[in-house]
């Protein structure tokens, strides 16, 4: 049964991107009971700014070592992540640069899709394109479709499920697309 581990890419306690992560997960565990569903939380893994030097004198941190364990242990990935100034979150790359430091390297060859959220018009499809190019290089499979909500301050109702049933369908279309490409 293959394990699939979703993550919101955001240390905001009430991030849109957690609330989306919520919404897959729920879509996930209602529609597939065949598969091991895990939701990690960012927060959890302490992770240092990348510094060479903090590398070669401390060693890799702990923060590090358990967000790589929990890549490894993936069969595949679900990120959702915001976009800042039309880019990828510094926290987000910081741990891709960080977990891309283990030996054996957890990135290489997992499945993983991107979401993403934002309160702007574009649905954080910026961040999102951003995000693929440091994962790929590392060997990472980025599912080719992403899926970007934009006005995602309104978005969600007050028990932060999606709202519009169109926009949730949607959601549901490409996690099932993307559990048939896992295998």
């Amino acid at each position: 049964m293959p394990v699939i581990k979703l993550m919101a890419m955001s240390l905001r306690k009430n991030s849109f991107n957690k609330k989306l992560i919520e919404n897959a997960e729920r879509i996930l565990t209602d529609e597939n009971t065949i598969q091991r569903i895990q939701v990690l939380q960012f927060n959890d893994f302490i992770i240092p700014i990348y510094n060479g030097d903090l590398e070669t004198q401390e060693g890799i941190p702990e923060g590090v070592r358990s967000l790589g364990n929990e890549i490894q242990t993936a069969d595949a990935l679900i990120f959702s992540t915001p976009e800042y100034n039309g880019g990828i979150p510094a926290p987000f790359k910081n741990a891709i640069d960080w977990v891309s430091r283990l030996s054996p390297m957890p990135w290489a060859g997992k499945k993983l899709l991107l979401l993403g959220a934002s309160p702007g018009g574009l649905g954080a499809v910026r961040g999102l394109a951003h995000s693929r190019i440091p994962l790929e290089a590392l060997g990472v499979f980025v599912y080719p479709e992403m899926f970007g909500l934009a006005h995602a301050n309104v978005a969600f109702d007050e028990q932060a499920k999606l709202k519009d049933v169109p926009t949730e369908e949607r959601l549901k279309k490409l996690l099932n697309k993307f559990l048939k490409y896992v295998g």
